[in-house]
């Protein structure tokens, strides 16, 4: 990470409450081909989130802590704030003296910002002003939020405008927390109903339909230069295992996420 920071605009998307297991099924049925063009093998990796909900996940990823390989370590972090006797530091990792990693990139150089979703996002009271206060610039809108239809279209457009406002000369970090495959979903599957509420099924063409409009975020974040997206999820949710639903929970539909790191250029 050394060698690609500074000279790499960067991007972090996670999906927000995406389960491991419906991204693979999708990746593996050709169902969301945008994405898995650009996952290593045209697979997800599997790794368990650093918290359950939402919040815990991102102070954590925004600490260093991204999602963990699902397999004995220990294993080297991209991004880790200086901290004595880390044994996930290695010497690839990117090490910054700041206590997250938002305002260690803005220390070196990056305009830094955020593209709100869920609540933790949406800036209208204290609690849901911490996550979007660690970036210069942060972006949220109604249209963005977990009951829109559209949100992920929004989110992009968003995106797109922020970039083109950039000098060129500006390297980037831009972090992208995606709603659209949070409950509610049940809309973004033809025939479903409010009345019959979000399952299995509603959450995967949530994912699909978030792979409809994928490739316009990833062709605006390397649009100026060579970029280095991580895109990952930060818990899963359940619908009816074991009696569960939803997340904050501790079950394996929650620890278990999807993640993939990989370059974006002009021909990728």
């Amino acid at each position: 990470m050394n060698e690609i920071v500074g000279g790499h605009d960067l991007l972090l998307v996670t999906l927000d409450t995406l389960r491991y297991d419906v991204a693979q099924e999708l990746a593996a049925a050709g169902r969301i081909p945008n994405l898995a063009r650009h996952l290593p093998g045209g697979t997800w990796e599997r790794r368990h989130a650093p918290g359950s909900f939402t919040y815990a996940s991102h102070q954590a990823m925004f600490a260093g802590f991204l999602p963990t390989p699902a397999e004995p370590g220990p294993h080297p972090r991209l991004f880790a704030a200086r901290f004595e006797g880390s044994e996930t530091t290695a010497h690839g990792t990117f090490v910054h003296d700041t206590p997250d990693l938002v305002s260690g990139l803005a220390a070196v150089g990056y305009r830094t910002v955020c593209i709100g979703g869920v609540g933790f996002f949406n800036k209208r009271g204290p609690l849901g002003s911490v996550l979007p206060g660690l970036f210069q610039e942060s972006h949220w809108e109604p249209e963005f939020g977990v009951p829109s239809p559209t949100s992920f279209e929004a989110q992009v457009a968003c995106a797109e405008k922020v970039v083109a406002a950039l000098p060129r000369e500006q390297r980037l970090f831009l972090f992208v927390n995606v709603s659209a495959l949070h409950q509610p979903n049940w809309f973004h599957l033809p025939g479903a109903t409010r009345a019959a509420g979000d399952s299995r099924a509603t959450h995967a063409a949530a994912l699909e339909y978030v792979d409809r409009h994928v490739e316009r975020l990833f062709t605006a974040a390397r649009s100026r230069r060579p970029c280095f997206a991580v895109v990952c999820s930060d818990h899963g949710t359940a619908y009816g295992e074991d009696g569960y639903t939803g997340h904050r929970i501790g079950h394996d539909v929650v620890w278990t996420v999807p993640y993939a790191h990989f370059f974006l250029d002009e021909t990728s």
